[in-house]
């Protein structure tokens, strides 16, 4: 009996934790879309890095770095990658490109 109830928790559990991960790659793909709008580039794709426990200060935060392709003239292809700390955009980092 409490096997299963632990077995119930976990299954719980592995489903948030998903559903939290689907719902920051929303926020992450929408942030870049903004981005690249206002920096005047077109988004070809986006696709998620890793996840890290820890930031650069070795502080416990939930930290996910998102790469994606993008293009300034539309015959040339750049990566960048943006830093999600949760559910907010933390740092962008774009390569120089072709203006």
């Amino acid at each position: 009996m409490l096997s299963n109830l632990v077995s119930i928790f976990a299954l719980c559990l592995i489903c948030f934790l998903f559903w939290q991960q689907r719902r920051q790659a929303e926020v992450a793909k929408a942030a870049i879309a903004h981005k690249c709008k206002q920096l005047e580039l077109q988004l070809v794709s986006v696709a998620l890095g890793r996840h890290r426990l820890k930031d650069e200060n070795g502080r416990w935060y939930w930290n996910t770095s998102y790469q994606f392709e993008f293009s300034s003239l539309g015959d040339d292809c750049y990566q960048g990658t943006l830093i999600m700390k949760g559910f907010r955009p933390l740092k962008f980092q774009l390569p120089p490109h072709r203006v």
